[in-house]
């Protein structure tokens, strides 16, 4: 009798990655350690401006997770109840979490089957004159059909919000994902292509006004300490956090590089496995 051996593959070994890096992590912490300012600070600010020139992208504000990134941008356009907000229902639970935490009206629309991304001719027939916002999920690091979803929210008069948690560092025809929407949500949970050490977010926009929004958003509508100008709430991303990121973020391109490696062969293993008997 012939016995198989399976051997368990992890989804993702943080070990291989991290351990690698242990000496500029940890004088990452360090340097954090000393400063003694935990809450937003210069860490913050220097990976902000290191992810934007890295990322080709104007404004970016680093905040708690990618589900809270997609909530301020809602918020920052000033989405709520009685307003309606199209997207796709193949995707994470936070894409319409973030919807129904300002009290608007999700609405979904069907899939590519090629790309499973939302198909465009859908979000154009859901359209309703209470469609405020189309969220545009691109899955799978797989950018969506951003021109004809731009056309179709510039014609409607919506805004369109790239929920790129799935897609750091993914163009398209050579932009940017995240710079065609009028904000984005990217997510930095630890197994994301640059992952951080918890939960981490940002989000990013070419609008100077709406990135100033959002900054006064995550610190409770706040711009000068003690003085609130809008209805935010606690959406910082930490200064060790930032720290530990700028360690990784000149990996990025290798990292996601790898990821491709990767991918290629399962896809060439599958291949094989599927093929015909001779």
């Amino acid at each position: 009798m012939t016995h198989k051996v399976q051997a368990a593959i992890p989804f993702f070994d943080l070990h291989a990655q991290h351990e690698a890096l242990r000496q500029d992590l940890i004088a990452a912490f360090e340097r954090t350690l000393d400063s003694n300012r935990y809450i937003l600070g210069e860490e913050v600010d220097r990976f902000e401006r290191e992810l934007e020139k890295a990322l080709g992208l104007s404004h970016i504000i680093g905040v708690s997770s990618g589900s809270d990134a997609l909530y301020l941008a809602l918020l920052a356009l000033n989405i709520g109840p009685g307003d309606e907000v199209i997207t796709s229902p193949f995707t994470f639970f936070a894409t319409a979490g973030a919807i129904l935490r300002t009290g608007a009206t999700p609405v979904f629309v069907d899939i590519d089957p090629d790309t499973f991304n939302v198909d465009p001719q859908c979000v154009r027939k859901a359209l309703t004159p209470r469609t405020r916002a189309v969220i545009a999920v691109h899955l799978f690091g797989q950018p969506c059909d951003l021109p004809a979803l731009r056309a179709l929210c510039d014609d409607h008069g919506c805004a369109l919000v790239e929920d790129a948690a799935q897609a750091i560092g993914a163009t398209w025809q050579g932009r940017p994902v995240g710079s065609m929407g009028e904000l984005s949500a990217f997510s930095l949970f630890p197994a994301k292509n640059l992952g951080a050490f918890g939960d981490a977010g940002f989000v990013a926009t070419e609008d100077a006004a709406l990135a100033e929004r959002v900054r006064m958003l995550r610190v409770h509508g706040s711009r000068q300490r003690y003085q609130h100008e809008l209805l935010g709430g606690n959406y910082r991303l930490d200064a060790l956090q930032a720290a530990l990121l700028r360690v990784k973020l000149p990996l990025l391109p290798a990292l996601t590089a790898a990821r491709r490696e990767h991918a290629a062969r399962y896809n060439a293993l599958f291949a094989e496995a599927c093929l015909p008997p001779e």
